[in-house]
């Protein structure tokens, strides 16, 4: 069966098979979208849908349909820009992490207008980093962000 998307601003008709995970179609079509766990724990596979995060490893394809979608292939100036406050604060580790986090900060910062510490942290609590310990992110996500302290 065939579903309307809108990817990264460009209108597209897709296949997809019943049950199928819309990561694993958005992959086959050429996007990037990187997976960790296929159960929705680890944040790798952040996308944003109609310009909030999820877990596109454990989101049916067909509830997408019509839907707008952004996966890290489409915000490359946003992910340069929120780059640059990582390595500044440190955080330049392997990266594997990196375009489901850049999607979950981009989502918070459409939908939270200078965010308290505490609601940065809850608003992460989904995207997993195996080389840092978060401190680092949050500095520079405050930075980024323009967050007073």
């Amino acid at each position: 069966m065939k579903i309307d998307l809108k990817i990264n601003g460009l209108d597209r008709k897709i296949e997809i098979e019943p049950g199928e995970m819309l990561a694993d179609v958005l992959n086959r079509n050429g996007y990037t979208v990187r997976k960790g766990c296929d159960t929705g724990s680890c944040g790798l596979c952040t996308i944003l849908l109609d310009e909030k995060p999820i877990s596109s490893c454990s989101y049916l394809a067909i509830k997408a349909d019509g839907h707008v979608i952004t996966t890290i292939d489409g915000v490359q100036h946003e992910a340069e820009e929120i780059a640059k406050f990582l390595v500044a604060e440190g955080v330049e580790q392997c990266g594997y992490c990196s375009p489901g986090f850049v999607l979950t900060v981009l989502g918070m910062k459409k939908e939270l207008k200078n965010p308290s510490e505490e609601e940065i942290k809850h608003y992460l609590v989904g995207n997993l980093c195996r080389c840092s310990g978060y401190v680092g992110h949050l500095r520079a996500l405050k930075k980024y962000l323009g967050v007073s302290e």
